[in-house]
C-alpha cells in the first residue's frame, strides 16, 4: 500500500490541466469504506494571499536550505524562493515536476523523499498533511531514519498533520473502529485518487495524532514542538534533535 507513482496519476493529470486552463478541476478521494469526498485542485495552487494560518507559520519557521518534499504545483517553494531561501523542491509526480519547472523553479526532482539522498539540507518541509505519504507508523520510522542522513546538525522537520479522533462525523467514527478491529493504527486512511474516471492504485496516507506523534520520535531520539493546532484537529509541529 506504498505510494508510488501510479497512485499519484490521476492527482497529477488533475494539477497539468489545472494549471492548462481548467479552473474546475476536481479529485476525487475513494476511501477503502468507499466513503468518497471531492477535493477542488486550486487548493493545490493557492496564492501566498490564501495561505492558511498553517502554511503562514511553517513557512515564516524554515531556515537555511530548505528541502520542500511533496511540493506539488511549488507554491511553497516559490514563496521561499522568492525570500532568498535556497529551496530544493521533489514530487513524485511527474507532472507536478513539469508544473514547477514551467514556473521557474530551478532544483526540481522527481523523486519520492525515501529516493533523495542529496543532503546538507537545514529544513525538510513537508506541508497539506504532506507527511501522510509515509502511509503507516512503520514508514514514519523510516522516514524519520531517512531524514536523519539528510538533514544538517540542528537542522528541523516541519510538516502539519491531522488527530483524526477530532471528528463526530459518523462515517469517520465508523472507519477508526474499522481499523482497530484490522489492528491498523486509527490513522492509517488506505484510499485512491480518482479522476476523469481514472482510478490511480490504492494507497495508504498517515494521519498523525499528536500523542502518538510524541511516542514514536521521542523512542526515535528527535524533539518536537507543537507550534500551532486548530479545532479540527490540524497541527503543525517542529521536530528537531
Amino acid at each position: 500500500m506504498h505510494m508510488d507513482m501510479n497512485a499519484m496519476t490521476p492527482y497529477g493529470q488533475a494539477l497539468y490541466d489545472y494549471y492548462n486552463g481548467n479552473k474546475e478541476a476536481m479529485i476525487t478521494i475513494r476511501r477503502d469504506d468507499n466513503v468518497s469526498a471531492e477535493l477542488p485542485v486550486w487548493i493545490f495552487f493557492n496564492e501566498e494571499a490564501n495561505f492558511s494560518v498553517i502554511e503562514r507559520k511553517a513557512l515564516e519557521s524554515c531556515r537555511g536550505r530548505v528541502l520542500d518534499a511533496g511540493a506539488g504545483s511549488g507554491r511553497h517553494s516559490l514563496y521561499l524562493t522568492g525570500r532568498g531561501f535556497e529551496t530544493t523542491s521533489i514530487d513524485i509526480s511527474g507532472e507536478a515536476v513539469e508544473i514547477m519547472k514551467k514556473r521557474g523553479l530551478k532544483e526540481v526532482y522527481c523523486k519520492s523523499i525515501f529516493d533523495f539522498n542529496d543532503g546538507g539540507f537545514d529544513t525538510i518541509l513537508l506541508l497539506l498533511h504532506g507527511i501522510g505519504m509515509v502511509g503507516t507508523l512503520e514508514g514514519f520510522e523510516r522516514f524519520l531514519a531517512h531524514a536523519g542522513t539528510i538533514i544538517n546538525p540542528g537542522g528541523v522537520i516541519i510538516f502539519d498533520s491531522l488527530d483524526v479522533k477530532c471528528t463526530n462525523d459518523p462515517e469517520n467514527l465508523k472507519y477508526q473502529e474499522q481499523n482497530i478491529r484490522q489492528n491498523r493504527y486509527i490513522g492509517e486512511i488506505h484510499m485512491q485518487f480518482e479522476y476523469k474516471g481514472i482510478a490511480g492504485k490504492p494507497f495508504s496516507w498517515l494521519h498523525l495524532d499528536p500523542e502518538t506523534l510524541k511516542n514514536q520520535v521521542s523512542a526515535l531520539g528527535w524533539q518536537h514542538k507543537i507550534i500551532h493546532q486548530e479545532a479540527s484537529g490540524d497541527y503543525l509541529v517542529v521536530l528537531y534533535k
